[in-house]
Formats: C-alpha cells, structure tokens, sequence
C-alpha cells in the first residue's frame, strides 16, 4: 500500500544531548541598613554585594540572613544563571532600637515623627544599576513601590496611636518592552543614593531599604 506523500523518515542521531536548559521565575532581594543617626545626605550604598552569611551593607554586628538577601556571591546571580530583570521593588521600614545585636524589624510606622521619617527615605532616595564601570539609573523610590505590605492610616485614641503607614502597597518597578539583562556570570549591584536634601536617620531606631528584583533566569544543566 502506498501512503501519498511518505517517504523515508528523517535520520535520528543517536548522540544524547550534553546541556540542557532549566527556565524559571524567581526573586534576588537584598537590604542595606541605616544606623540611627547616620549621615545619607549625599550618601551612595552598594546592595546585592553582600552574600548570606556574611557582614556588610550596615551590617556589622550580625550576618545578613535570608530574610535580608538571597544571594549567595557577591554581585552575582545564584548558581551562575542567566537573569532578565522585568520588575523591581523597594520597601522601606524601622527597628524597634539602635542595638544590632537585639533589634528586631518589627517596629511601625504610627507617629509624626516615624511618618517624617519614612517620607525622608522616600523623597530622596533613588536607585541605580552599577555594572561595575557603567552606571544607569533606574528610577526615585517615591515611584518604586513596595510590592505590598501593611499600610493604611493613623489613628490616636486615649494619646495611644495605632496604624501603621507604608511607602507603597503594589506598582512595583516594571520594564514593560525591554528587561535588564544580567548574563550568567556577570557582575552587577545596584545603588541607593540620597540627595543633598536627604534628613538624618532619627536617632534611637535604625532604618533598612530593601531592594527586590523579580525577573526569568535559564541555568545550563551540564548531562553528559
């Protein structure tokens, strides 16, 4: 019986793939501190430098942790994948002190004075991408949003204040056409400067500004 159109099937090669690619989503977030009192008028900080486990970006008595940063080199994408940034985010927040060693990053923002606080990182901080001799600015964190959190109003009853106000809940950074390439292996942080208009951090609560990138990676998986 003859089928129109067959012919002979196409030759299959027995060599097995040596790579194959593994594709994904995920987040690479890290947090610089600000001590009470600090001088960040004029200031730039470096983020993504510092690894886990290790002591930098303000903290000096303690190790970030995971809740701190993701990343696991300095300046580099976990497990040497491909990264395309579409999205960043920026939280700003308080300790409940100024001890490194005890603080916890639980403290709310409820008063005039916590509120003045937050509206000075917000007001005057930016960020940046640094790839090691090019830098490119990204956006004032005044129009990063937080990607979430507790927010809302302030409410004084009996000279209690209860509430809790956030910098943003949602409209993060988004690259709508074009994302920012990180290749597998390259180097990269991003920057937090102040301008010169930027206020002291209060004294007697330390402040953090966490950076949160959202993005695709392709890892090689090495088989053969």
């Amino acid at each position: 019986m003859q089928i129109i159109g067959s012919g002979s099937p196409p030759p299959v090669g027995f060599q097995q793939p040596k790579n194959l690619y593994r594709f994904g989503e995920t987040a690479l977030w890290s947090t610089q501190l600000l001590a009470a009192n600090d001088v960040i008028a004029n200031g730039s900080y470096r983020l993504f430098t510092t690894p886990r486990g290790q002591n930098g970006q303000g903290f000096s008595a303690t190790p970030l942790t995971i809740a701190e940063t993701s990343i696991k080199e300095g300046g580099r994408v976990p497990s040497g994948a491909a990264y395309d940034v579409y999205g960043i985010a920026c939280q700003l927040g308080f300790a409940d002190g100024n001890t490194e060693s005890t603080f916890k990053f639980d403290q709310p923002v409820n008063t005039d004075a916590e509120i003045a606080q937050l509206l000075n990182l917000h007001n005057n901080g930016t960020l940046a991408w640094d790839f090691l001799q090019t830098i490119v600015d990204i956006a004032p964190i005044s129009v990063i949003g937080g990607g979430g959190g507790l927010y809302g109003s302030v409410a004084t009853g009996n000279a209690v204040d209860s509430g809790h106000m956030n910098h943003g809940a949602g409209s993060i950074w988004l690259y709508r056409k074009h994302p920012v390439s990180l290749p597998g292996g390259s180097q990269f942080s991003v920057l937090l400067r102040f301008g010169s208009k930027a206020a002291n951090i209060a004294a007697g609560n330390a402040a953090f500004v966490k950076v949160i990138l959202y993005g695709f990676y392709k890892n090689v998986v090495e088989i053969g």
